[in-house]
């Protein structure tokens, strides 16, 4: 039952964590990253009390979404194709990685099309990395204002992953401007119109080696795959 045990370690350190920022439980919501992993490693997970899980191939959800354990979710964390949006948008319950008006464009006509409403998260290249996705932090107001007057789409707040790091205090900075964006974001809605009560508010950051620094500095969710299910077989 090693699942059951990691995930009770990692609670415990998100416990301590939040416990020296002064934030309750409720503050964070703990996604399970199952990318690569079997169904059955899902469901053991969830007979453990995980209802949130991470998937970053269109693929897999489309496999895994029949199978999932009742009252559990998918959230899509991975880069998503426009062309692949149809076949997602009605099997998860939040795409983390809008990283471009064009894909947000492409969910909203998919949404529309089908009477849903979904939910986003901007996805934020914080570290100015070349290999991943993102909008550029100063580029992120502009967009986050053309997309919010699309249809069947709701803006809920920002997404990160921070580089690589064998010492994960030195993602903290970006953490912290993480924050300081969700903080720009919601003022700059606000002012557009947008109802205090539809304003984003979710911080999607911190994953297996950097969750604790992201909890200290306001994130809402991790996305934790290794340190919950071991290491990923590629294959």
């Amino acid at each position: 039952m090693y699942i059951k045990d990691n995930i009770e370690a990692v609670k415990q350190r998100m416990q301590q964590a939040l416990e020296k920022a002064g934030r309750s439980p409720q503050d964070v919501r703990l996604i399970a990253v199952s990318k690569t992993k079997p169904i059955e490693d899902i469901r053991t997970a969830a007979a453990c009390g995980m209802t949130d899980f991470g998937e970053n191939y269109v693929q897999e959800i489309e496999g895994k979404y029949p199978l999932m354990p009742e009252g559990c979710r998918i959230h899509m964390i991975g880069h998503l194709q426009t062309n692949k949006v149809r076949k997602v948008i009605d099997k998860v319950c939040m795409i983390h990685s809008v990283d471009s008006l064009h894909l947000a464009e492409a969910i909203s006509k998919e949404a529309v099309k089908r009477d849903l409403s979904m939910d986003i998260l901007l996805e934020v290249n914080i570290g100015d990395e070349p290999s991943k996705f993102g909008f550029a932090p100063s580029e992120l107001i502009s967009k986050a204002l053309a997309i919010s007057g699309l249809p069947g789409i709701n803006i809920k707040g920002l997404m990160t992953s921070a580089p690589i790091t064998e010492d994960p205090e030195t993602n903290r900075p970006y953490f912290r401007h993480m924050k300081e964006l969700l903080i720009e974001l919601r003022s700059r809605l606000s002012e557009a119109g947008i109802p205090e009560d539809k304003l984003p508010t979710e911080l999607s950051m911190g994953m297996t080696g950097d969750y604790i620094p992201a909890i200290e500095e306001g994130a809402t969710m991790i996305r934790v795959g290794t340190a919950i299910f071991g290491p990923r077989n590629y294959k």
